[in-house]
């Protein structure tokens, strides 16, 4: 993917869903749900997500990501979603007739939904550490027994 100035390109890939029936702010509360995950994670959450929308752009991201194990030669564990977008597709005009010889019309939307992926190096799993509660000075105690036997 080209890069603009001397910033140094990522390896990636992308896919791009066109005419999606589905409105473009609908799609856009999905996709800003996947932004920034990891391909895999991002997979998991667009598979339990009870949006309409979530299957689309679930195909959309499983098709980045094959893009960039075929044609890049990258490792799907190693991807990231760096770009999710939907952009307003073609809107398709009808009438539904109302009483009195009214029409009303009826927008049906469409979205074009696009989702790049690039690799990163594997994140190794962190390991929890415990901190340990810092040890009480013995000092603290002895100075409040001083400041007693002062006042009596």
């Amino acid at each position: 993917m080209p890069g603009k100035g001397d910033a140094p390109v990522l390896p990636g890939a992308r896919a791009v869903a066109r005419h999606v029936r589905i409105s473009p702010m609908k799609a856009r509360r999905v996709v800003n749900l996947v932004r920034g995950l990891p391909a895999k994670e991002a997979l998991t959450v667009l598979q339990f997500a009870p949006q309409a929308a979530s299957e689309q752009v679930y195909k959309v991201l499983a098709s980045a990501i094959a893009n960039a194990e075929n044609n890049e030669r990258l490792d799907p564990d190693a991807l990231l979603v760096s770009e999710a977008f939907v952009d307003e597709g073609p809107t398709m005009k009808r009438f539904q007739p109302r009483a009195q010889g009214r029409a009303y019309r009826i927008r049906k939307r469409t979205c074009h939904i696009t989702v790049a992926v690039e690799a990163v190096a594997p994140a190794a799993p962190r390991k929890a550490v415990a901190k340990k509660a810092a040890p009480a000075t013995e000092a603290a105690p002895a100075e409040a027994q001083s400041k007693t036997e002062d006042a009596e």
